[in-house]
């Protein structure tokens, strides 16, 4: 069990009840920070998760089901965050959405949906947070970027557009909080193996008619050399590394872990 370094600190982890932002809410509450959990899904399921994750790592944990396209929601869930542990310390801008098209093709609503989500929600979140944090000279930001936040891909203009967005509200972030305590950086993941990740394996697998295995591979090796998918769990360490005191001086940074996806 690795140190309690941030006991006493409340992270909120927008999209955290699957996927990379359960990884990295998993990995904070390990280091010994509550919990403000966010995302979609069965009210039951989400219940058993936050309380368990409280009970295993001894924390405590709440959730809230803030859409992250609706700002007035957006203000409800930091509200209630302050409210329930008294300020936000950590904040994961991780909530994202995908749809693939050309440009031309692409529905107006699916690219508005995906700027609102994608990049807008963390202005919201991050303009909120702020002032508290600055207050307290301590605070950290991390912004779950994407590959596609350094390089771009065919079809995916929105989702593109948004994370390239997102890695440039973080240097901007960084920089307006230079002088303090408070840090904002930018994680910028390769393949992870996430239900939006998984949807674009099954259609690939559909489309050409091979076995599911063989889809994740031949997705693999377009883009990522090693071959392998980033984890959840390796995207919490290096989270919670940006929270230590290790990353005092870590300001502005757009980290890829992608499996060599950008050094080709």
């Amino acid at each position: 069990m690795q140190s309690k370094i941030l006991s006493g600190k409340t992270a909120l982890v927008t999209g955290s009840t699957s996927g990379i932002g359960l990884g990295i809410a998993r990995a904070l509450a390990e280091a010994g920070a509550n919990i403000v959990f966010n995302g979609f899904g069965d009210a039951q399921q989400i219940d058993k998760l936050y309380t368990d994750i409280g009970h295993e790592f001894g924390v405590q944990t709440a959730y809230h089901n803030a859409d992250m396209s609706r700002p007035e929601q957006i203000e409800a869930m930091m509200a209630f965050a302050a409210d329930k542990f008294g300020a936000v310390d950590i904040l994961v801008n991780n909530a994202g959405i995908q749809y693939v098209a050309n440009v031309e093709d692409f529905p107006v609503e699916k690219w508005d949906a995906i700027i609102a989500i994608n990049l807008s929600s963390a202005f919201h979140t991050t303009r909120l947070a702020l002032p508290a944090m600055k207050s307290r000279n301590w605070g950290r930001i991390i912004n779950l970027a994407s590959a596609h936040g350094l390089v771009a891909s065919s079809g995916k203009s929105a989702y593109v557009a948004a994370k390239h967005g997102l890695v440039g509200l973080t240097k901007s972030t960084a920089l307006e909080c230079a002088a303090t305590g408070v840090t904002a950086n930018a994680i910028c993941p390769g393949w992870v193996l996430t239900p939006l990740v998984q949807k674009q394996v099954d259609d690939r697998a559909a489309r050409a008619g091979i076995p599911n295995e063989q889809a994740k591979k031949e997705l693999l090796m377009e883009k990522q050399p090693s071959g392998e998918f980033v984890t959840p769990e390796e995207l919490g360490a290096l989270a919670v590394f940006m929270c230590s005191p290790a990353a005092n001086q870590v300001r502005g940074v757009a980290w890829n872990m992608d499996g060599g996806w950008v050094a080709q």
